[in-house]
């Protein structure tokens, strides 16, 4: 699904999708198909919800937007560290 449908079909909502077909250039992730995983009223509701699926599968790759964006892209952080459970 492209996110201009998802915007017609999601208006207003804060949104989880899972990123099927996307690409990297300097540093900019570009989605250019995605699934809806799920839908959300607020953003804190949205993150935790986002955390379930991330626990279930760490391998997806998913994210949360709102609908009033116009596009989505994503700037590209990467981790050098380490980390403490």
């Amino acid at each position: 699904m492209k996110w201009n449908e998802i915007t017609i079909i999601y208006p207003n909502r804060f949104v989880l999708v899972e990123a099927l077909k996307a690409t990297s250039q300097n540093r900019i992730r570009t989605i250019d198909e995605m699934s809806v995983v799920n839908e959300y009223q607020d953003s804190k509701e949205a993150w935790e919800g986002y955390k379930q699926y991330h626990k279930q599968d760490p391998g997806r790759e998913l994210y949360i937007f709102h609908t009033s964006r116009a596009n989505v892209e994503v700037v590209e952080e990467f981790f050098s560290g380490v980390r403490q459970h």
